[in-house]
Order: C-alpha cells, then structure tokens, then sequence
C-alpha cells in the first residue's frame, strides 16, 4: 500500500454532517496539510432541514448557506463541487472524481449520504414526479407550484407532510396519500395520528390513510395516481417522501464491509483502517441513521479521533428523540412508541387546545414519550428515558412534568 504522509484529508459528499465534521476538525486543530471535499450537488452544504421551510416560502436560499465561500479558503478547505468521487483504489489511497481527477488522500472520510426510496411502480420516471430530498428538488417543486393547481405527496412521514405542507402554502391542493393507518407512524401512537390528520385537515390537506399507489399514470408528464384499489386521483404533480436507502456503492465497489450501510466501529472506521464513513450512508452494529443529530455526535466523535485527542470516548448510540412541527404543530416522541406486554401506559388528551400525551413505563423507568401540541417536558422525558432511571417517587405526577415531580420527590 502506497502512503503519502502530506497527502490532504478527503471527504467525500458534503452535507450537513460533513460540514460539521469539518467544523469541528477546524475548531480542534486538526493535524492535515489541507482538506479536500468532493461534493456531488451544485452547492456547497446548506440546512437540508430548512428545505421545507424554502418550500413554504418562509426563508430564502440565502438563508440555507452554513458557511460563506471565504470560510473554507481560510481554513485551507478545498471544496469541489458537482464533482463526486466515482471510485477508491485503496491499494494507493487516491480517489478518481466524475471529472477523472485522481486525488490521494492520507485518510478518507465516506459521507455520501442517502438516496431516497423508490416506488418500484410503472410511471417514476414521469415529468413532474420528484422526490423531496435536496436544494434542486425543492427549486423543481416551487417551479411547478407556480404553473399547476394539484400535488399528490406519496408518504405520510414527517417529509411527506413537511413536503405537503409547503406546497400548500405555495397555493396548491394537496393530497397526502400513506399506507399506514396513521400518519407519523413511526413517531406517534393511533390516537396521536389522528389527532394529527385532523389538524392538517383543518388546515386544508387531504390526507388519505391506508392507501397505496399501484401506478402514475401519464404519457411524458404525470396526470394522475392509481391506487391499489384502482382509485384515480388526477394530480400535475407527484412527491415521493416514502423513506431512504444509505448510499454505499462506492464503499461496495471499493471492497469495504456493508451491509445496509457501510459498517463502522465506534471510532467511525470502516474494515480499512484509513477509511473512514459517518451520517446517513453509515451502519453502526445494527443501526442506520436517518435524522441529522446521530450524526452530528458521529462528526465529533471523528474529528476527536483524528485531531488525535486524549481520552477519545468513541460513538455510541443514544436515544434521539424526534422533534417536529408539522403545520405549526409541535410534536416530540422518544423511546418506544408501541407498548410491550409489561408496559403501563399514561395518557392524556385536551381536545379542545388539540393536545395529546402518552408515557410508556416498564418496571418503574419511563420506555417512551409521545407528546403532541405541548411539547414542554419533551427534553425532561428524554433525560429520563436515556439516563433509567427509577421513577417510583414521582411516578403519580410524572404528567405533569418536571417542576410537579420535583416537588413530588
């Protein structure tokens, strides 16, 4: 194996994990002669998270930029963009670009991210189908709000609503369609879910649960959804928000351990030893990621280890609660979202100011947290859930949240 010690880090993708992988490098004085990123899209790293916001005409491009231009040159960071890597010869630790440009490198770092899910239904590849994943899906998306009436988002997860949201502020009628029997599934119990949809209802959605589409029907541009039912709904635009699969191909082509995504240790190593591969496009034992804030934690876990810090404690996995607001409803949910068979469950509800509760308890520890409307004792929640403790003193009060347990205690 070919090593050269003056070679720069390379990072392949730049998202918002990279960017913060960078970020933290650069605050820990990393040890580089330089950094070289290779970056598939258009655009330097942006808030992928303020994407529906764009959509929804609340914020502006502007607005989504992590970092300016003269930040990376001052920090001798070299950013290539619309110029992904195409292949790693690991036998000389050099990449090839899109461009044919041979780069080596000292370590690697893979953070290509995702790709969203196909249907794997005749018509995907219609005019005015899109996915909702990067900047120009969203440029897509505003464009042909601006000239057509009908959307039809494929998904109820918080994308598909996030999507359909946005494209309702844009002046459009839009039909969420999912084949759960509840929105937010993964998120919230039966009850929330409904609580939910008839808030988005209100709010002017239409939102059909449990459906599924079994084609899109047009010539060159989509013109309607078949359901599994042989329902027809007419639509000028189609969203797929129906989850992600981890980009591994060129870890897979490389030679690198995968499975769904590409496996690493707690130090965010690949199976070669100078490979490394964080975010979305990342296995850690069983786990994949698809929220930012694993992520993030990976970031700083990496960028401790090759600034070559003392007392490195590694990645492990924690509980990450989901935080959302969906329509300008708060949602948080943590832990366990289905009860077991030892499981007591707390609940409550508020109909009138559209509020909604549930505490799963196992064995005196709270498991899980659902909270929809008044999402205050979300971070107290997650304490408990993440830290286990035992409940027991306060478990009466434990609705109520934190200042009544205190005094419960």
């Amino acid at each position: 194996m070919t090593t050269n010690p003056n070679a720069p880090l390379v990072i392949c993708g730049h998202g918002m994990v990279a960017q913060r992988l960078i970020e933290n490098l650069v605050a820990n004085g990393h040890p580089f002669s330089k950094i070289v990123v290779f970056n598939g899209e258009p655009v330097s790293a942006y808030n992928r998270i303020q994407l529906s916001s764009l959509l929804a005409n609340e914020v502006t491009e502007t607005d989504l930029e992590l970092k300016p231009a003269q930040w990376f040159s001052q920090h001798q960071i070299e950013v290539r963009n619309h110029e992904p890597v195409t292949r790693i010869d690991i036998e000389h630790r050099q990449v090839v670009t899109a461009h044919g440009r041979i780069q080596p490198y000292s370590k690697l770092v893979l953070a290509t991210g995702s790709s969203p899910s196909a249907l794997g239904i005749s018509g995907e590849d219609l005019d005015g189908v899109r996915m909702f994943r990067s900047l120009a899906d969203t440029r897509a998306m505003i464009e042909k709000a601006g000239h057509h009436q009908r959307a039809l988002v494929i998904g109820g997860g918080f994308l598909g609503l996030e999507a359909a949201e946005g494209l309702r502020a844009r002046g459009m009628a839009v039909t969420v369609l999912h084949r759960s029997n509840h929105v937010l599934n993964r998120q919230l119990d039966r009850t929330s879910g409904d609580v939910l949809k008839a808030l988005l209802e209100q709010r002017g959605l239409n939102v059909l649960t449990g459906y599924s589409p079994k084609a899109l029907l047009g010539k060159k541009q989509v013109r309607a959804v078949q359901l599994h039912d042989d329902t027809v709904l007419a639509t000028d635009l189609v969203v797929i928000a129906t989850g992600i699969t981890p980009n591994t191909k060129l870890a897979v082509n490389a030679g690198l351990r995968c499975d769904r995504g590409i496996c690493v240790d707690s130090q965010m190593r690949t199976s070669s030893p100078s490979i490394y591969a964080l975010g979305e496009c990342s296995q850690f034992g069983s786990q994949t990621f698809g929220l930012v804030e694993p992520g993030f934690h990976q970031a700083q876990a990496l960028a401790e280890h090759l600034c070559l810090q003392a007392d490195v404690q590694g990645f492990a996995t924690v509980e990450i609660p989901t935080r959302l607001k969906i329509s300008g409803i708060p949602i948080y949910s943590c832990g366990r979202v289905e009860p077991g068979p030892d499981t007591e469950t707390i609940q409550w509800r508020d109909g009138p100011k559209h509020r909604y509760g549930r505490l799963l308890i196992e064995h005196n520890r709270l498991v899980g947290a659902m909270l929809l409307g008044d999402t205050a004792n979300g971070a107290w929640y997650t304490d408990l859930i993440r830290s286990a403790q035992d409940i027991s003193d306060y478990r009466s009060a434990i609705a109520f949240g934190k200042p009544y347990c205190e005094a419960a205690a």
